[in-house]
């Protein structure tokens, strides 16, 4: 199940998104597909047609965006985090082998085309939920256990 959870940086970047399609970009394809239609034969005109094709992409994205910026809840920094993992939360942690990662739990909107996000709703954020620093965590995938040590929380937030 998908938590509806997000930032306040991954919403102000979804509406971004949402801005950009509906008051930019859109309305230039609009006009490409207009200008390529007044050519005459839509069949044999390949402007035509691709243009057509991304404002049927943008339409659909721009729906998207609408109905999930609407069903998401912002999650904002409280002070009573501090200390322990929770949503938003920058942590370090290491493993046997001495391998470091450092990572910030996100909603699952926020993840794709960053490496340095994962999912609340992954093995390895659930395990870590409510953790403090130094406490060990086992994180159960399917195709292995691994044992993590928590070497720091952080949140960063505008505020402090």
């Amino acid at each position: 199940m998908k938590t509806n959870l997000i930032t306040k940086e991954g919403h102000d970047t979804l509406q971004a998104e949402l801005d950009f399609l509906w008051q930019k970009e859109r309305p230039e394809i609009t006009k490409k597909v207009s200008w390529a239609a007044s050519l005459g034969d839509r069949s044999d005109n390949a402007d035509y047609q691709y243009n057509k094709q991304r404002l049927r992409e943008i339409d659909r994205r721009i729906r998207f965006l609408r109905k999930r910026i609407e069903a998401l809840k912002v999650v904002e920094y409280s002070p009573e985090q501090e200390g322990r993992v929770f949503f938003g939360a920058w942590v370090e942690i290491e493993n046997e082998e001495e391998e470091i990662m450092r990572f910030r739990v996100v909603g699952g909107d926020e993840i794709y085309g960053r490496s340095d996000y994962i999912s609340v709703d992954s093995p390895m954020a659930r395990a870590l939920l409510k953790k403090e620093v130094d406490d060990d965590i086992v994180v159960q995938t399917p195709s292995k256990k691994t044992y993590w040590s928590i070497n720091g929380i952080e949140y960063l937030t505008e505020n402090k």
